[in-house]
């Protein structure tokens, strides 16, 4: 899979959110009972036809799910890919959906929260100022904060989410980049 995620994805940042929506959705997958494997395969190539399908908003995620089905993704997955974007027109209903659409967007609220602090490091962040973001409307505008909210859905409450993101980000804040400016 990171081979595919090479070859179709050029944009380091794009890589790394990819990696980072991997790492939540299997510890979300571990927190819940789901299984890892899935649930981070879904992470990981959720945004595998962003380039391609560019501004063409009403493709993405419709062609990467029919990538992964071709290469024998489970239908689960492929539903989970196409739905996290909603102008695809697949509604995100099922668990892994939903899930999905909820760690596509903290992501990004917890790169950006860790980007504005002075030493860049992802291990100073908490979840009290991922709290305190989550409010600021005028933060990380691209972020929808509803859709985060969108994990009590599921069964796990907004401060549990943010943590559990969170730590998850930080296991690999090297992969990501955000090990700070001082590292």
């Amino acid at each position: 899979m990171l081979a595919l995620l090479a070859a179709n994805v050029a944009n380091v940042n794009l890589r790394r959110h990819m990696l980072a929506a991997e790492a939540v959705m299997r510890a979300l997958a571990a927190r819940l009972g789901e299984d890892p494997d899935t649930w981070g395969l879904a992470g990981l190539a959720h945004d595998l036809d962003a380039e391609r399908t560019g501004t063409d908003f009403a493709r993405h995620g419709a062609v990467a799910a029919a990538e992964l089905a071709d290469l024998g993704a489970a239908p689960e997955v492929t539903r989970a890919v196409a739905a996290h974007n909603p102008a695809t027109g697949v509604v995100a209903a099922a668990r892994l959906d939903v899930a999905l659409v909820a760690c596509d967007q903290v992501t990004g609220l917890v790169t950006a929260a860790t980007l504005v602090r002075p030493d860049k490091a992802i291990a100073g962040v908490r979840v009290k100022s991922l709290r305190k973001r989550m409010r600021e409307g005028a933060f990380a505008r691209g972020v929808d904060r509803a859709s985060i909210a969108r994990c009590e859905e599921i069964g796990v409450a907004l401060d549990d989410f943010l943590a559990l993101a969170l730590q998850a980000m930080q296991e690999i804040a090297a992969d990501l980049g955000l090990e700070g400016a001082l590292a």
